[in-house]
């Protein structure tokens, strides 16, 4: 077993020794919930958040004020075949614009006050790190296994020890994280031709037909799009990836920014830290993450649903139901960032508000607040 395969494992090992979400922390966190003075049920899914995070944490009162966003970033040989309406050179691009703190995840990662980490795992490009000190910009990990991927339709993506390596590079990354103190963590892309290799390792997970999965990316035209659903049906039918295979799967079809997510899900659930999925390359990637490790799903939360037409499919067959719904399509983790300003206010009230015994209210002053433990 190679070193990456067996950090894989070890990761794996640890998600499912976690076993269910804790029952114990939940029902105190229901028991806080209970006695705020509110009618039951009427914050709706703010109180299934509140409840969630304490499954997840296995404390009632998780704070999660220091958080971090997570992008990793690769080249797509596929965009050779012209499946986006931008070319490769943006993904050096938007880096930079990461580094230097320009990009829309800086904007809504500051108003969150997350920190921003970029992995290079696969650009193409030479990244030069300008990043202000002190300032709004990000903090790179190099670590890229290839300059991006090879061409899917002639050959596959990467090779099996690369998959595994991209792997390896996101959990040293959470792993680093949770070292320094974050307790949240939200997951994002940058990588012009991602959406082509997240509808085929979609199509491959799930069995439906390229059609059914792959929509229209950074803004392609109807004929591009025709030609895109074409280039993956062909990936797929060259490659048959098996889907009880995930490691296969990302090989052939994959990214190396795909498989760096898969090994920060991986590292952070271990951890019991909390997810915030941003949109369908990041939900491929919980994919393929929850292939191998099934009790991952539970502790992932999805930040929105995009208009990708696989991203419905995939949070659905994650059992998750996204917080928000904004018609966003850009990646870079910004519904995810997003989603942490709601995930704020659960917070904020589970905390903030009187209690029935506090306020005296008629009739129910006798509750009290449980004890955390």
């Amino acid at each position: 077993m190679s070193p990456d395969e067996a950090a894989l494992a070890a990761g794996i090992d640890a998600v499912e020794t976690l076993g269910p979400l804790d029952p114990v922390a939940m029902a105190d966190a229901a028991a806080i919930l209970e006695v705020l003075t509110t009618p039951p049920g009427s914050l709706g899914r703010l109180e299934d958040l509140v409840v969630q995070l304490a499954g997840i944490t296995a404390t009632p009162r998780p704070t999660l004020r220091d958080r971090a966003i997570v992008v990793a970033a690769a080249d797509h040989g596929v965009a050779r075949r012209g499946v986006s309406a931008y070319p490769a050179e943006v993904t050096t691009q938007m880096v930079g614009n990461f580094l230097a703190g320009g990009a829309a995840i800086n904007t809504l990662g500051a108003i969150v006050g997350a920190s921003l980490t970029v992995i290079d795992v696969g650009v193409a490009g030479s990244i030069l790190d300008a990043s202000p000190e002190g300032g709004s910009g990000a903090r790179l990990i190099r670590a890229r296994v290839r300059p991006g991927t090879a061409d899917m339709t002639v050959g596959a993506a990467m090779s099996r020890a690369e998959a595994l390596r991209a792997i390896a590079v996101g959990l040293a990354a959470s792993r680093s994280l949770r070292a320094s103190g974050v307790e949240l963590i939200a997951v994002g892309e940058m990588g012009i031709g991602n959406t082509t290799a997240a509808s085929a390792i979609t199509a491959a997970m799930t069995g439906l037909a390229a059609e059914r999965v792959t929509g229209h990316g950074t803004g392609i035209d109807d004929a591009t799009h025709a030609h895109k659903v074409e280039i993956v049906t062909r990936a797929l039918g060259r490659h048959r990836p098996d889907p009880a295979d995930p490691i296969g799967v990302l090989a052939a079809v994959g990214g190396l920014e795909i498989g760096a997510l898969v090994g920060v899900l991986i590292g952070a659930v271990a951890g019991r830290v909390p997810v915030v999925l941003d949109g369908f390359i990041t939900g491929a990637a919980a994919l393929l993450a929850a292939a191998l490790a099934p009790g991952i799903a539970p502790r992932l939360i999805a930040g929105h649903r995009s208009v990708e037409p696989g991203h419905a499919i995939v949070v659905e067959r994650l059992g998750l139901r996204p917080i928000l719904e904004l018609d966003l399509r850009l990646g870079e983790g910004t519904g995810a960032a997003l989603a942490i300003t709601v995930i704020d206010a659960a917070i904020a009230l589970r905390d903030g508000m009187a209690t029935f015994g506090s306020a005296r209210d008629s009739g129910r002053h006798e509750r009290t607040t449980p004890v955390d433990r």
